[in-house]
């Protein structure tokens, strides 16, 4: 379902204008903006770029309107869900389940860096497997160990086929995920499910929905470490609301849960939190609530965390967003040129997440047409960002 019309309106009543008065401030006609709206026409990029001005939106409305693009070469949503049906009931032969859950390991460990669509390809296929199993006898033991297996394949389906602009297909994988979790009583993947849905509301700019899922998710998840990541969400969602006192004694609570958990045994898995991750999450709250120099620190220190001996890069998509980070507080301390050129680097890893990027480089793009509206170097960043999805 398109996400922009709903958030163009919920943007325009929170401002208190009504279509009428829209329609004067931009101009446009006012007929066509409740079409919009309402899901029944899609807007033209400038008309986007319009809007997000006028509103103050600060490029979410201009990041709805991209992930509204890439959503709809989606055209099996269910995919994923459908397979994950098959197994919720059956048996089967323990033999082969220590190699299953190693392999969903290493998978988990392959997010960062692998082809979203080969992932996305193997993932299916070993859910397919674990359907198969499922099917013949074994053990209440045996039988929630598969379905473990399967919760966390279909978390980590979920997050590639949301790295791909699928919304339906991963909506309906997450929401699958977290079943999956509730049948076999493990909190740790009704957290992270929950923590999909505080990231997907996130990049949807729905913030009192992102505050909503990750509170929900620190009540499910117990003591398990995806409360540290949930905690990570609460803030990002405060800085975008612009509480900057609670971005702060957010991320004092998450850092000191983090201090307190066991090191992980493997922090390149993506379901693991380790202190490179929470310097991500605090670099992302620091640069929307606008405390650059905090924003800058944290971004410098994810690209040296990433950046392996040999130069190569470790962990791609957080490296693009701690680009685009310095990008911005780059724009506000008035060097439009450091500002483009590192912002436009971010675009040229193999290895995205295609909504969390446009939601950052959308809000860059607004930073800068707000500041340097005329000069050439911000066209250029713009027709760059058109030109990723």
């Amino acid at each position: 379902m398109p996400s922009f019309g709903p958030q163009l309106r919920a943007m325009r009543e929170a401002r208190g204008l009504s279509l009428a008065a829209l329609a004067e401030r931009l101009p446009a006609d006012k007929g066509h903006l409740s079409r919009i709206e309402n899901g029944r026409r899609r807007p033209t990029e400038d008309l986007v770029r319009r809007l997000d001005d006028v509103l103050g939106a600060r490029g979410e409305l201009i990041a709805c309107a991209h992930l509204d693009v890439a959503a709809a070469v989606d055209a099996r949503p269910w995919e994923t869900a459908e397979l994950l049906r098959r197994m919720q009931a059956g048996d089967t032969a323990p033999a082969t389940i220590e190699t299953l859950q190693a392999t969903v390991t290493e998978l988990c460990c392959e997010y960062g860096w692998r082809d979203a669509r080969q992932l996305r390809a193997e993932g299916q296929g070993w859910l397919r497997e674990v359907a198969r199993l499922l099917r013949q006898p074994i053990g209440l033991r045996e039988h929630r160990e598969l379905l473990v297996c399967a919760g966390w394949l279909a978390l980590l389906i979920g997050c590639v086929e949301y790295d791909l602009g699928m919304r339906a297909g991963a909506e309906a994988t997450r929401t699958a995920a977290r079943q999956l979790g509730e049948e076999a009583g493990h909190s740790s993947i009704i957290g992270w499910a929950w923590e999909m849905a505080a990231w997907f509301a996130l990049t949807q700019s729905r913030h009192p929905a992102v505050l909503a899922a990750a509170r929900a998710g620190q009540e499910a998840a117990g003591g398990s470490a995806v409360v540290v990541q949930l905690i990570a969400q609460e803030a990002k969602a405060l800085g975008r609301l612009r509480d900057v006192t609670g971005v702060r004694r957010t991320l004092d609570r998450g850092r000191r849960m983090l201090e307190s958990l066991t090191p992980p045994q493997r922090p390149d898995n993506h379901f693991e939190v380790d202190p490179a991750k929470w310097l991500f999450y605090a670099m992302d709250a620091y640069r929307f609530a606008e405390d650059d120099r905090l924003a800058e620190h944290f971004a410098t220190e994810v690209i040296r965390d990433a950046t392996a001996p040999d130069g190569t890069d470790r962990s791609p998509m957080r490296t693009a967003e701690a680009r685009l980070t310095l990008a911005a507080t780059a724009a506000r301390a008035g060097d439009l040129e450091k500002a483009v050129s590192t912002g436009l680097t971010a675009f040229t890893a193999a290895r995205r997440s295609l909504p969390s990027l446009l939601l950052v480089a959308g809000e860059v793009d607004a930073e800068l047409h707000r500041r340097y509206p005329h000069e050439p170097a911000t066209a250029d960043f713009r027709e760059a960002l058109r030109a990723i999805h």
